[in-house]
């Protein structure tokens, strides 16, 4: 293995006695079910079987014997080889040895640095009042209702439920646009200026018609630079009414009876999620500090692989808001290979942690594993028989048994670290 790299290359070269015994076994086995014309099926001599089936005998032999050197080869060495290995350059001549060149990849040799005692600062945001009040204000919002305005005309910060019908002035053939009940929240940053001022001052039942200029950078590719004609009718005006911060919203919106015990119990847990991002904080300093004591090649498959996971995720989460990632003015090909530093990053701290489970004798039991699935199965809202089937077809369960494996080890080297707690 060179210094910088994992990758390797080896020369099989299988001798003639080796190869001509293969050859003939399976050149008997191709005899017993040859059939060519002139003879009973099995019944065709040997040499004419040989002569026949030549290209399919070497093939077989080839596919058979090669590897096998290959593993034999690779035990011996004591290598970890990194996915599957590439052959070519293959030579197999009449007389002559069975030979080839096999390119491969194996797991680096990593000499583990110390990790227990590790020492690193935690810091930890203290949870203040109004840290509190921002979470009672979005309790008050999720709370809010929406009632039905008739004593007005629709006003800045109304939501106002509209039909629309639009049409690009500088194309009046094509297709117009339309939709139905769809609500414009007036005035807000969001909200095209153009529907704020026409629609301010309508009124239930009111039809508006006006032009509507959208902006060159507009989000909207099918929109940006273009100007619209619009007929919109308005359905109905709407304003949020959000509750008073009271017992009242207490006892709607939990188990308490009095907004101090929901004010007691929002603090609690605004301190355990602080405390949860503290501790992870110092785990990704723990691991930064075990980048720097650990030098060491990479595999770049599984660089490609931990790219390919980190595009999956990606597109996911455009496809849960909705979003068709082929609709979107992306670079692919640039966004994969911006993320190339990160994933070889990320590849190398789980090789050091694999390290350390294998040393510390970490492993994740069956009832551990049931646990992590039974977890994620209820947040993918599905059985986790259904969740285990799926990850064990797609091939994933190895790679979580792993992962969870990994974070086992970096929580044995954050509970043994010299942590130096300290308020942000």
């Amino acid at each position: 293995m060179e210094a910088t790299t994992c990758k390797k290359e080896l020369v099989i070269e299988i001798p003639i006695d080796v190869v001509q015994r293969e050859v003939d076994s399976v050149a008997e086995q191709f005899a017993k079910r040859a059939r060519i014309p002139g003879f009973r099926p099995g019944h065709a001599p040997t040499t004419l079987v040989r002569r026949h089936f030549q290209d399919d005998i070497r093939s077989e032999v080839a596919q058979t014997l090669i590897p096998r050197f290959f593993q034999t080869t690779v035990k011996e060495q004591k290598w970890d080889i990194v996915g599957q290995p590439r052959f070519e350059d293959l030579k197999f001549e009449d007389d002559q040895p069975l030979s080839c060149k096999a390119t491969f990849e194996i797991y680096p040799e990593i000499e583990l640095k110390p990790y227990k005692e590790l020492e690193v600062e935690e810091e930890q945001a203290a949870v203040t009042d109004a840290d509190v009040d921002k979470a009672v204000e979005e309790l008050r919002e999720n709370a809010s209702t929406f009632e039905v305005v008739t004593d007005r005309p629709a006003a800045d910060d109304d939501y106002v439920s509209v039909n629309y019908r639009g049409q690009d002035a500088s194309s009046p053939a094509s297709q117009p646009t339309e939709a139905k009940d769809v609500v414009i929240h007036l005035a807000q940053k969001h909200t095209v200026p153009a529907f704020t001022e026409n629609l301010r001052g309508a009124s239930a039942g009111e039809v508006k018609e006006f032009p509507v200029t959208y902006a060159e950078d507009y989000p909207q590719k099918t929109l940006a630079g273009k100007t619209f004609s619009y007929r919109v009718e308005v359905q109905s005006i709407k304003r949020k009414v959000v509750p008073p911060a009271d017992d009242e919203l207490a006892k709607s919106v939990s188990e308490f009876a009095t907004l101090e015990e929901l004010r007691t119990k929002l603090r609690q847990d605004l301190e355990k999620n602080a405390a949860r991002q503290a501790e992870m904080g110092t785990k990704q300093k723990l691991a930064e500090k075990l980048l720097e004591a650990h030098q060491f090649p990479v595999p770049e498959e599984l660089v490609e692989i931990q790219m390919d996971r980190k595009i999956e995720r990606t597109l996911g989460q455009l496809m849960s808001q909705g979003i068709d990632p082929r609709q979107t003015q992306v670079d692919w090909r640039k966004v994969r290979e911006d993320a190339k530093p990160d994933a070889e990053k990320e590849v190398r701290v789980a090789l050091v942690l694999s390290r350390v489970a294998d040393a510390e004798k970490i492993d994740l039991s069956e009832e551990e594993m049931d646990d992590v699935i039974r977890e994620m199965a209820q947040e993918r809202r599905m059985t986790a028989a259904e969740l285990k089937t799926r990850l064990t077809r797609d091939g994933k369960l190895d790679t979580l048994k792993s992962t969870r494996r990994n974070q086992k080890a970096l929580d044995f080297i954050y509970r043994n670290a010299k942590i130096i707690r300290k308020n942000a």
